[in-house]
């Protein structure tokens, strides 16, 4: 029976070495289970031989770390960008994008070693246990999933922060390093995203020591930075800093030098309200620097490559796909399905977009393509090139057929409600 903890068996936790995972896991091994904890290094800045230590010694019978950061971006974080996928207009999405990442390792280690059970640390307030048991539930329907944190007998046992910290203390698990933080974070190579605290408070102005990932705007450098990014096929495949020569290639290494540049500059700070998946509001404040600057990148070059019509379907299928990976259904039919559209989209989207990023900004100034769809004689005001003017006042006539129609039977209306009214 799913989210149930017993009867005892092996159980891969997705352990980040916080109270509350390091909680879990000593709880799962009083339920008598075998634990496996599962590490995934997504670019959040941990110790992770520190939490290895730490998950060994709360009493772990194996502790995997898994490297996932040129994944992360080649086959989750480029994708997105590809398909300009922005949630609610405003959210980058950079938490949403790393979980199916995150719960596909987990069930594979689930598979290499033999497990049935997998657990993770989300409450049930949130957006990240649907993500993960969405995931695990569409990779391995069989799986038998631990939610302790909707499980009644944790429930009872841990009714808040206090209680988890006097249980850590009774098994001897060291919890100096969670005491004093005042936010909830998640931090991966895409963002670091801030929630909980006085920002619970949506009329609290953030406190500047909020912002952890770049520099205040105001504080940025004085003289801009400016860079060239090229594409292939929608993709970046290169980052050159037009200033001092620097070039950045591959997924990994580019994503990491536009993360660089952008932290330096003040880029991709938003502070929203957002809607959950689960039906509640939260406030969130993200950083999301690299990803502000490709996403502005990305959009610049489909303008001068990208057919017209495809741009307007691939605009509408951009923000259910947005919707989509909010809400955990990365491996499902409809992702699949709008992910092919996405892909073909992106086939003649080459060339190269010139930006200057300046103290929280990120401005085009010139972009190139082979793939071109921009005639500059048709667009000119001085040369005709081709394009016969007179032609415009017959497809001006045939557009405004519709409008003269409907604005009469609106002024036919208004006069018999006047003429009513006056009777």
């Amino acid at each position: 029976m799913r989210n149930q903890t017993k009867p005892a068996t092996k159980v891969v936790l997705a352990y980040s070495g916080g109270l509350d995972t390091s909680v879990i896991l000593r709880w799962l091994l009083d339920q008598g289970h075998e634990v496996v904890a599962y590490i995934a290094d997504v670019g959040q800045k941990d110790d992770f031989d520190e939490a290895k230590r730490k998950a060994l010694a709360i009493g772990a019978s194996e502790v995997r770390v898994e490297d996932l950061k040129e994944e992360l971006v080649a086959n989750y974080i480029f994708p997105m960008i590809g398909a300009n996928a922005v949630y609610e207009g405003r959210y980058l999405l950079g938490t949403a994008v790393a979980r199916p990442l995150i719960a596909k390792r987990q069930i594979e280690i689930a598979h290499e070693t033999g497990a049935r059970h997998v657990s993770h640390g989300a409450t049930g307030k949130g957006n990240d246990q649907v993500r993960f048991e969405l995931a695990y539930y569409a990779l391995d329907p069989q799986i038998q999933v631990i939610a302790p944190w909707k499980d009644p007998e944790f429930l009872a046992q841990f009714k808040g922060r206090t209680d988890m910290i006097r249980y850590a203390e009774e098994k001897g698990i060291e919890i100096k390093s969670t005491l004093a933080k005042p936010y909830s974070e998640d931090e991966n190579l895409m963002h670091i995203s801030h929630e909980a605290g006085v920002l619970e408070e949506p009329g609290n102005v953030a406190p500047d020591d909020v912002y952890s990932r770049t520099v205040d705007p105001e504080k940025a450098p004085d003289k801009p930075t400016r860079i060239r990014i090229e594409f292939k096929d929608g993709r970046p495949t290169s980052v050159e800093n037009l200033d001092d020569g620097t070039v950045a290639t591959g997924p990994l290494g580019l994503f990491s030098y536009l993360n660089e540049l952008g932290a330096a500059n003040g880029i991709g700070r938003v502070d929203l309200v957002e809607n959950r998946f689960v039906g509640v509001k939260s406030r969130g404040i993200y950083e999301t620097p690299g990803g502000t600057i490709l996403l502005e990148a990305h959009r610049d070059i489909e303008g001068l490559a990208m057919d017209r019509e495809v741009m307007r379907l691939r605009d509408m299928l951009a923000a259910k796909l947005a919707e989509l990976i909010y809400n955990g259904f990365w491996f499902s039919p409809e992702m699949d399905f709008l992910m092919s559209a996405i892909e073909r989209s992106q086939e003649l989207i080459d060339g190269h977009v010139d930006l200057k990023l300046y103290k929280g900004g990120v401005y085009t100034l010139a972009r190139q393509s082979p793939s071109s769809l921009y005639d500059q004689e048709l667009s000119s005001m001085d040369v005709e090139g081709g394009y016969d003017q007179t032609d415009a006042e017959g497809f001006i006539r045939i557009n405004a057929i519709r409008l003269k129609a409907h604005h009469a039977i609106t002024r036919q209306r208004a006069a018999a409600a006047a003429r009513e009214a006056e009777a």
